[in-house]
């Protein structure tokens, strides 16, 4: 027993630290993107322009992610978990170090942006197998009647990863002379992906493959030729799943990614100010996921979720409205609400998931649910917000928020109680459900 209990924490462990590094490296382009790879990569005198390509690159890699999702999705049910979990983990650290030693738009013209789009893209495509591995080995390790507090641990990873980012790029500025930073020091902090790497690594090829898996893969005598069209075959878990996710993803990239560009562009504030305050915002963020997943090991998955998807629905319009006055506190009350309230919803979504798909395509249908909702909801948010402000004003971003958190109440309403649901049984939920 108490080996299960070392293995565990190890799985744990290794699961954190791929999350962490997976969200450090977005947030340090998010952040970036707003304010120093627009002008370095992007050529014109359109600031408003560089900025929308600057997170179009971003979402680049988002379109990489469902690829991604498809190819390991369908190796980590044929493979296993642990495979995957070291091998997206190096193509991502990989790729996101190498993005610190590009050169510039000025120094190599369009080969400079060329590279940046296929680096976001490899990331794109290793993120895309690396936070199904995640969850499902801590699911599959974990106790069931704890499953939604152990499982909301990886997603916490990027609440944490932003808190990183923020203080690397906060040392930084405040370290480097002049316009050292913009000029050279953003550099630093991709390079950090290193020594995260040599960590997670080491931890990561250390644990054993899960239980839940192997035991499957035992009874079944064989593997499967193709868990993704096993997923796709009974596709009502898969919608239920990018339903919840809709309103989740949107909400989560207005209050991280949008609100540095709208704060710092449209509304007056400075970056320093806004960066610091997104960092409290992934401190309450980082609670309210372990508070959620806590919170729906004990009153079900579906109320815990629904709960928070209301009240995001109701502090939009607060939030814009806070941010209008200008005044620095109020910010950080919309941003560290906001972010709460999303992490609230985040934080029992890993365990819902896992619990929606039997073993035997468990990680394809968990992929395409993470890495689908990347695509139709994450990749496109901070754009979608950006041309709306631009185009009709603030009201419409509030309606973009609204509408997308109503479509989560009616997946949610539509869906199925998972909690304590047996991860190693063929079926998890009912094949209605399916």
């Amino acid at each position: 027993m108490e080996r299960d209990r070392r293995g565990f924490r190890r799985v744990l462990a290794a699961s954190m630290a791929g999350a962490v590094l997976e969200w450090y490296d977005f947030a340090v382009y998010g952040v970036l993107a707003a304010t120093v790879l627009g002008p370095l990569f992007f050529p014109g005198d359109d600031p408003v322009a560089k900025l929308l390509a600057a997170l179009a690159t971003q979402g680049l890699g988002f379109v990489a992610r469902p690829l991604g999702g498809v190819v390991f999705g369908h190796l980590g049910d044929r493979i296993g978990r642990k495979p995957m979990l070291v091998t997206t983990f190096l193509l991502l650290g990989t790729a996101t170090a190498l993005i610190g030693v590009l050169p510039t738009y000025e120094q190599a013209g369009l080969t400079a942006t060329v590279l940046l789009v296929v680096l976001r893209m490899v990331q794109g495509f290793a993120l895309g197998g690396e936070f199904g591995a995640a969850v499902l080995l801590v699911s599959e390790y974990g106790e069931p009647r704890r499953r939604g507090f152990w499982a909301s641990w990886p997603q916490a990873g990027a609440p944490a990863g932003t808190v990183l980012a923020t203080v690397v790029i906060t040392v930084l500025g405040a370290a480097l002379p002049g316009t050292a930073f913009d000029d050279w020091g953003w550099r630093i902090a991709f390079l950090f992906a290193l020594p995260l790497l040599a960590v997670g690594f080491w931890v990561r090829s250390g644990i054993e493959e899960s239980p839940v898996f192997r035991q499957a893969r035992e009874a079944a005598g064989q593997r499967p030729r193709s868990s993704i069209l096993q997923a796709l075959s009974k596709p009502r878990a898969v919608l239920l799943g990018l339903g919840v996710r809709l309103g989740e993803n949107v909400a989560f990239y207005v209050y991280t990614v949008f609100v540095i560009a709208y704060a710092t562009t449209y509304a007056g504030f400075a970056r320093g100010d806004v960066v610091l305050a997104a960092a409290a915002a992934s401190v309450f963020q980082f609670a309210g996921m372990i508070g959620g997943g806590w919170w729906s090991d004990r009153v079900g998955r579906r109320p815990a979720m629904l709960v928070p998807t209301v009240a995001l629905l109701v502090w939009a319009p607060v939030f814009f409205w806070l941010v209008g006055f200008g005044s620095l506190p109020l910010l950080w009350v919309g941003v560290c609400v906001g972010a709460f309230l999303h992490g609230m919803l985040a934080g029992p979504e890993a365990a819902w998931i896992a619990e929606l798909f039997p073993t035997r395509y468990r990680y394809a249908g968990a992929s395409l649910v993470f890495q689908g909702s990347s695509i139709i909801a994450g990749a496109p948010a901070p754009f979608i917000a950006v041309w709306l402000v631009e185009t009709v004003g603030v009201g419409a971003v509030i309606g973009y928020l609204a509408l997308t958190a109503v479509i989560t109440v009616i997946a949610l309403a539509a869906s199925a109680e998972t909690r304590g649901a047996d991860l190693g049984t063929a079926e998890t939920v009912s094949p209605d459900q399916r």
